[in-house]
């Protein structure tokens, strides 16, 4: 059962909408409707949330539908976009940066619930990486690309895990406040994310490198 959610709903909210305007501006760079735009910013949005509440942690049903104030962030998310995306269309750091924020923000959410339901600290980064990534995961595939989690390339699985790790070592061992605990997890987690971009830090693929990092020969 959960032992209670210590850091204020605005966090989460403030994850679900910086997450639903990744899918709005991914929208309209498709070119889809407003039903296309809907769809992907809740999906976007709110899949990670949905992912960890109803496959990991049940714990009655998700939080989204619990309260009202999910979809409005959402819906603020894509009507926000609307206004002003076509200028957030132009600029692929702006992008980034909503990104790695939301990044972020859904890795310390995703840390606290797991940790207020109980679970121990392996499980718990597993669910958080899962509440981080899902979201964007959701959205590469409804997209029809491989999710940018799986694939070679600048941090962003990786950025979400050194975040989940953070945060219980500054709420355990360093015993930070949540919201000082939040803080620093998702300033690490964005400066990490930003830097692999603007440094272009990338994962090799293992066919390259092979498991021990000599090459590995071809199939």
């Amino acid at each position: 059962m959960t032992q209670g959610f210590t850091l204020p709903l605005s966090l989460d909210l403030f994850a679900v909408f910086l997450m639903a305007a990744t899918g709005a501006i991914e929208a309209m760079r498709r070119e889809f409707d407003l039903l296309g735009l809907l769809g992907l910013s809740l999906a976007t949005g709110l899949g990670g949330a949905l992912i960890r509440d109803g496959i990991f942690l049940q714990d009655g049903p998700p939080a989204v539908v619990r309260n009202h104030a999910y979809l409005y962030a959402v819906a603020a998310a894509a009507a926000l976009c609307l206004i002003f995306g076509r200028r957030a269309l132009l600029s692929e750091r702006l992008v980034a940066v909503v990104d790695a924020a939301a990044l972020g923000a859904y890795a310390v959410v995703g840390m606290e619930k797991s940790l207020a339901f109980g679970l121990d600290f392996a499980p718990a980064v597993l669910v958080g990486v899962v509440n981080a990534c899902g979201g964007g995961m959701l959205r590469d595939v409804l997209m029809r690309v491989e999710p940018m989690v799986f694939r070679p390339g600048q941090f962003y699985g990786f950025a979400a895990l050194i975040g989940c790790l953070t945060y219980p070592l500054m709420r355990q061992t360093v015993a930070a406040p949540p919201i000082v605990a939040a803080g620093i997890t998702i300033g690490i987690t964005f400066l990490l994310r930003m830097l692999s971009i603007a440094r272009n830090w990338r994962t090799t693929p293992l066919r390259e490198t092979g498991l021990f990092g000599r090459r590995a020969p071809l199939a």
